[in-house]
């Protein structure tokens, strides 16, 4: 009985949060707000700038907000149903559970299956998912992502080394607070960088090559 309660958990929280991943948020709130396709306007992209140009600042935050929340969304849906309802926990930790949904969240945002697995780079719901898994973690990474970003200008680097960063802060902070899965969350941390590191792959070419684009803090003339 166990074992059928284990399978149940990692099967609801795998199909559910990469299903929930899969959402695309500019289409899903144009097309309750404004009632159109996203995809037919402007630069026919089903992204937050298209929807920022073609509809202004409400829908704009709207779908931003969706993006946000929909990692934070399927970490805490998967962590009440597993722990709390099939009594289910993974190395003595309600937290590893998370780690799985957030996996499955990011890979739904990035290999969509509504849209042909095309989707975006995944960084913002990863950041968002990662904190609502592990807080103290995910502030430190977003600590380091902003030092980088400040430092070096390019926010492709700060992505990439907030990601290199994860997995070593998750084995220290955690093995320091006294986590029991401290080993396999950092294990799971590892896929998460991976992922990261995967998808900016073309950002990583562009940095060996000076041709990455800067991010300009100063005011446009």
């Amino acid at each position: 009985m166990e074992a059928v309660k284990i399978a149940l958990s990692l099967l609801f929280t795998m199909v559910f949060s990469y299903l929930l991943g899969s959402v695309n948020s500019a289409i899903t709130v144009c097309r309750i707000w404004k009632k159109t396709d996203i995809r037919q306007y402007g630069s026919k992209n089903a992204g937050l700038t298209n929807v920022l140009r073609v509809y202004g600042k409400g829908p704009a935050i709207a779908t931003l907000l969706a993006d946000l929340f929909k990692g934070i969304f399927a970490v805490v849906i998967c962590r009440v149903i597993v722990t709390n309802v099939l009594g289910v926990t993974f190395f003595d930790s309600s937290m590893f559970i998370g780690y799985v949904a957030g996996l499955a969240v990011m890979l739904g945002h990035i290999f969509p299956l509504y849209y042909g697995f095309h989707g975006g780079k995944g960084v913002l719901v990863t950041a968002t998912t990662l904190l609502a898994i592990d807080p103290l973690t995910c502030v430190l990474c977003l600590l380091v992502f902003a030092l980088v970003v400040a430092l070096s200008k390019y926010v492709s680097l700060g992505s990439i080394i907030a990601a290199l960063t994860y997995p070593l802060l998750t084995l220290l902070t955690q093995w320091l607070r006294g986590i029991n899965a401290c080993g396999m969350n950092a294990l799971m941390a590892c896929l998460f960088m991976f992922l990261i590191i995967f998808m900016h792959r073309p950002n990583i070419q562009r940095l060996k090559n000076h041709t990455e684009n800067k991010l300009n803090f100063g005011k446009k003339k």
